[in-house]
């Protein structure tokens, strides 16, 4: 199924298939927060660093399959299959958008 998402947030999503966490952090804001497994990364260089261990420590594929709008955020809900614990799960990703860019994301099951 192929949904139609916003520029910014299929530019995060491409880059990540990519295992590009460079390009990744830049579909963020200077100023961004992440929020993921109970860790907040504030800044480029965080989100860049998260990327980068993530991606070194599993490998993992995730396609988003519904978008929809929840209390002023973007909900993207996404299937990831990998090798991490509790494989395959549906992650629900919260976005803020600013000027074009992620200001705000949060990810949880």
């Amino acid at each position: 199924m192929s949904i139609d998402l916003p520029d910014v947030i299929d530019a995060y999503f491409k880059a990540d298939k990519k295992g590009n966490a460079g390009a990744i952090s830049e579909c963020f804001t200077p100023d961004a927060t992440v929020v993921d497994e109970g860790n907040t990364y504030t800044g480029r260089d965080e989100i860049r660093q998260w990327r980068t261990t993530t991606s070194t420590k599993y490998t993992y594929t995730v396609e988003p399959f519904s978008l929809a709008e929840e209390g002023g955020r973007i909900v993207v809900t996404s299937h990831l299959v990998g090798d991490f614990p509790g494989s395959p799960v549906d992650l629900r990703y919260f976005f803020v958008l600013k000027d074009d860019l992620i200001a705000e994301l949060e990810i949880v099951p």
